[in-house]
């Protein structure tokens, strides 16, 4: 009988991603034995002092860069031996990539990019660029939820430790159907915006890319977030795709966006409705992203961006 939740480890050249430690305590609300699945080269560290009573590792040769097929096949090993009435896992580049077909290859029902799960089993998630949410249910012993970074507190961590048990995933070479030669890691220290719980964007209003580092970069380095543009100021030449926001860039979940000069279209709302507090900035009070903010601030953002700058460097000297 599948009891109790796995949780997939993501994590970064052997450093555990905070989606673990989200997922992890979530799963202890949701009841049952905790434990964790953590492939390739890396530490199991306080994945126990967060909850989890086993850690399951899957290492070796395949595994030290994500391959589709290798990990698939770890997963499924993974949940074969564990038996989880549920798996949570972050709904991340390589969870997109790699769960879909964990689930078809089980025959598992899935819930993705959940923004709530309950101890029921029930779950919400966004749908039609976050104009609806969805209630579903998934009704396979084994349940399978992708879950947005940002959407479940970490809290903090109960104590314990946990037992260190190694899977053989039988992977050959006909598993791997491609080979990573090279990989080449950011320079950058500041979180990506999917995982981000801090977000400054900047829109088309800023009218230049030195506008745009002289504004928005500084007040996000401020409170310690990270710089986003809506898709104008990108297609512009202001800043990098990397940092686009957008139905067509990246969907983020941070606790605080603040909005620059962004009127607000539906595909920049797609990718950041959910966010908890919205902060608008823009001079013109019809823009769509007030329907939409938390607070909103009808000023010229090259006036009142420097005084936020200003007042959040000194408030967090104190």
């Amino acid at each position: 009988m599948a009891t109790g939740t796995l949780v997939f480890v993501e994590h970064d050249g052997g450093n555990i991603k905070k989606t673990a430690y989200e997922l992890l305590g979530k799963a202890r609300e949701l009841g049952g034995p905790v434990s964790a699945l953590l492939i390739g080269s890396a530490d199991a560290g306080d994945l126990g002092a967060h909850g989890a009573s086993t850690v399951y590792t899957v290492t070796g040769d395949p595994f030290g860069t994500y391959t589709t097929g290798a990990w698939t096949k770890a997963v499924c090993a993974a949940i074969a031996q564990v038996q989880p009435a549920a798996v949570l896992a972050p709904a991340s580049s390589a969870g997109r990539d790699l769960f879909p077909r964990v689930a078809a290859r089980l025959g598992l029902g899935m819930a993705a990019e959940v923004t709530v799960l309950n101890a029921d089993g029930t779950a919400q998630r966004p749908a039609y660029a976050g104009k609806a949410l969805q209630n579903i249910q998934v009704n396979t012993a084994t349940a399978i939820y992708t879950v947005r970074p940002n959407s479940f507190a970490v809290g903090a961590a109960p104590g314990g430790s946990a037992d260190v048990v190694a899977i053989d995933a039988g992977v050959t070479d006909a598993d791997i159907l491609a080979k990573v030669i090279e990989v080449k890691a950011s320079d950058s220290t500041i979180a990506d915006l999917t995982e981000a719980d801090r977000i400054v964007s900047g829109g088309r209003s800023l009218k230049s890319a030195e506008n745009f580092d002289a504004v928005i970069r500084p007040l996000a380095a401020s409170i310690g977030a990270t710089p986003g543009a809506s898709r104008a100021a990108v297609d512009a030449g202001y800043a990098p795709h990397s940092a686009q926001v957008g139905q067509t860039g990246k969907v983020v979940n941070p606790t605080l966006y603040v909005a620059c000069g962004i009127s607000g279209a539906i595909q920049h709302l797609a990718g950041m409705r959910t966010s908890k507090v919205i902060v608008a900035v823009n001079k013109d009070a019809e823009a769509p992203i007030f329907q939409h903010a938390t607070y909103g601030l009808v000023e010229d953002l090259f006036e009142v961006c420097p005084l936020l700058q200003s007042a959040f460097t000194e408030a967090l000297a104190d």
